[in-house]
């Protein structure tokens, strides 16, 4: 394994995201604060709890999970996307290093930034809501699992997408109404039998569901299923991604 290969390319990505260290810090402060006064004071005011939580503690992991999912996906397929664009992936196809490293460096670092905003809006939740963890190391887990998935899944919208419109486009049109969808701001049971039935097919539930279960205790799914989905989840970005080198799709063509 090539440390120093996969060393160079997670500095360079990371000193671009500390370039605009302000912006990153500030942005995700600010959308958290509007959230809250939209949805933890306007909706919050009708819905006192939710399965015994207040409501504006139990939009809190849903409100991580749809910044961290956006954020691990635009980190991750901007930064291997502008490579192909100026063309300097060849250099890195050319170097002694092999695919996994060149994953490592590029999702490590999307997966690092994500977990930073992660973070600060977890911070900036407990400045607007009581809000306390029953399960902190399975929190900690589920994030950094969810952090680096999504930074996978965000590596292959990079290799795929031919123009800077492409890389929003899935986040956009399928991730985001996914995450709206899974349960992020409403618990699933609050849904007519039907609707409940369908959410089920939403992959995005057993994250967002697994996740609010390491706060408060509670889950719409089973804990073993939302494992078992952010497992196969990332297991299958990797073989995409193990395929997309072996065959040279969308970097060599």
């Amino acid at each position: 394994m090539n440390w120093q290969a996969i060393r160079a390319i997670y500095v360079f990505e990371m000193s671009r995201f500390f370039r605009t260290l302000l912006q990153s810090f500030v942005s995700p402060v600010i959308s958290t604060s509007l959230y809250f006064v939209v949805f933890g004071a306007a909706i919050g005011s009708r819905i006192d709890q939710v399965e015994g939580v207040s409501y504006g503690a139990f939009i809190v992991p849903g409100l991580i999970m749809l910044s961290v999912m956006t954020q691990a996906i635009s980190n991750a397929s901007f930064g291997i996307y502008f490579p192909k664009f100026i063309g300097t992936i060849y250099e890195l196809l050319s170097a002694p290093i092999n695919f996994l490293e060149i994953v490592l460096g590029y999702v490590g670092a999307a997966a690092t930034k994500a977990l930073f905003i992660g973070l600060v809006i977890l911070g900036t939740s407990a400045l607007f809501v009581d809000l306390s963890i029953q399960h902190p190391l399975a929190m900690l887990a589920f994030l950094v699992l969810t952090c680096l998935s999504f930074a996978l899944f965000g590596f292959i919208i990079g290799i795929w997408a031919g123009n800077f419109e492409q890389l929003q486009l899935i986040p956009l049109l399928v991730v985001t109404p996914l995450v709206f969808l899974g349960g992020s701001f409403y618990s699933i049971s609050m849904l007519p039998p039907v609707w409940q039935t369908i959410s089920f097919f939403n992959p995005v539930v057993y994250l967002v569901s697994g996740f609010r279960w390491s706060f408060f205790g509670v889950a719409d799914v089973p804990i073993g299923l939302s494992l078992l989905a952010i497992a196969g989840f990332t297991l299958l970005c990797l073989a995409i991604i193990w395929w997309i080198f072996k065959t040279g799709w969308r970097i060599r063509q």
